[in-house]
């Protein structure tokens, strides 16, 4: 074939061992990519992609892994630059409790546009140096400013705006009228309507926050503008308490009373669902984000049984402010570790949930999750173009018989070499090409004095 007989394309990934993470579990060894526009147009052996293709850019992919871009389900955008802020705290001083009421909200309370568009940037810079290329927002301050940053990073994301009408003990900053709530949210589904990469969803905060007038509302608003509520639900004994209390019923059968569950709802947590209450995500098709790292400090989280019943779930972290880490690869070993103490090791079950699922989980399960899953989530001829490309030669991954196997127990995220999100390169060979890191840093340098000193001001 000529080269004039050759198809264009506009980005070619070659030479790598391609772990499609499909439904068959496709594995094509020193294959290649071939991309065009924002999809994949063509996966398969590297010595007839050069053959077939004439490629506008090639990336070389060998000795190493293209695998699809992980997910994070559940991340709080604006509580980045508390990492590890909480636990300085706690060594001075005795930390208030529940630290999310004392110390996150307060925070948000007090951050303006910049300081959410710096933290959005250092967030999702992070999110892409360890292979997450797609997240959804919990629900913060200034979502609008979240998008910006998203949009200048080149990542994919659904954005939230924090919702919060009930409850004295918070912050003015945060807390708002019942219709106002509700305006604000739905503006903001609007705002982003046209967008395609970056969207928005409805937000409720958790049940404590939001009065049942605005949880009606919300759901109502959801179905009519065709569009998804991301919550925290059955996230802790504090909420079953309340809603006992209150409504006689358990948080997702209280919500399940008003017509709230349903295909349009995202549930962050779910750690502390009963039985009868897992029949009612299957039934209603809620979604899920686990997010590992808080998950098992709570409960014993039921991740194998809502994969195993076809629930929609998926990886989250939960954000930088709460465990440090934004790497849904570490979140996955979490994961398998977590499921092995909750449901292997009581029975003498070895490796009951083994890393090769959790991947999935990572990836096919967080698509679904955030309802992408015929978009993204596995590399297949049609999906868009998002991909990792993994150091696999590391002395602590060698020797490599099964990429499978490498990519979901040896890899973590600062193997991730190269990402490219809605077909276009955002990283490679590790160096950001959307952003001046040094310029960050010096940013985040220059400004987080300012931000910490007005956070000690509203924490004590």
């Amino acid at each position: 074939m000529t080269d004039r007989q050759r198809q264009a394309v506009d980005l070619l990934i070659d030479g790598a061992d391609v772990v499609c993470l499909d439904g068959p579990g496709t594995v094509v060894p020193d294959g290649a990519i071939a991309i065009a526009g924002n999809r994949i147009h063509w996966i398969g052996p590297s010595s007839d992609a050069r053959r077939l293709f004439d490629a506008g850019s090639t990336v070389d992919g060998s000795g190493r892994i293209a695998m699809p871009g992980l997910i994070d389900t559940h991340v709080h955008t604006a509580q980045h630059l508390l990492r590890g802020k909480i636990a300085e705290i706690a060594r001075r001083e005795r930390v208030k409790i529940p630290i999310w009421k004392n110390y996150y909200i307060p925070f948000e309370a007090m951050l303006d546009p910049d300081d959410v568009h710096l933290s959005a940037l250092a967030c999702y810079a992070n999110m892409i140096t360890v292979g997450t290329t797609c997240f959804a927002e919990a629900g913060g301050p200034h979502p609008e400013e979240m998008g910006r940053a998203a949009l200048e990073i080149g990542i994919r994301g659904f954005l939230a705006r924090s919702t919060i009408d009930q409850g004295e003990a918070f912050p003015d900053a945060m807390r708002s009228s019942t219709d106002r709530a509700l305006r604000a949210n739905v503006d903001l589904v609007r705002q982003w309507a046209g967008q395609d990469r970056v969207r928005a969803w409805l937000s409720l905060r958790q049940i404590i926050t939001c009065s049942p007038p605005l949880i009606r509302s919300t759901i109502e608003a959801a179905r009519e503008l065709g569009t998804r509520i991301h919550v925290h639900l059955c996230e802790g004994s504090y909420e079953i308490d309340y809603t006992m209390e209150r409504f006689g019923k358990r948080p997702a059968e209280y919500v399940e009373s008003i017509g709230g569950l349903g295909d349009f709802l995202h549930t962050a947590h779910s750690t502390l669902v009963s039985p009868g209450e897992l029949d009612l995500y299957a039934e209603r098709d809620c979604s899920v984000g686990h997010c590992p790292f808080n998950n098992y400090h709570v409960g014993p989280h039921p991740l194998l049984r809502m994969w195993r019943r076809g629930i929609r779930v998926g990886l989250g972290t939960d954000g930088a402010a709460s465990w440090g880490s934004l790497d849904i690869f570490r979140a996955a070993h979490a994961a398998r570790i977590g499921q092995q103490a909750v449901a292997g090791t009581p029975l003498h079950f070895h490796d009951i949930m083994p890393s090769e699922e959790l991947i999935r989980v990572a990836t096919n399960g967080g698509a679904a999750a955030l309802g992408l899953e015929a978009e993204i989530g596995s590399l297949e001829v049609g999906k868009k173009a998002d991909i990792l490309i993994v150091e696999c030669g590391e002395l602590d991954q060698v020797p490599r018989y099964d990429p499978l196997f490498a990519v979901a127990a040896m890899t973590v995220g600062r193997d991730v070499r190269t990402a490219v999100i809605d077909g276009e390169v955002v990283m490679k060979d590790r160096e950001l090409l959307t952003i001046d890191r040094d310029r960050l840093a010096r940013e985040l340098q220059s400004r987080l004095p300012d931000i910490m000193e007005r956070f000690r001001s509203v924490a004590n």
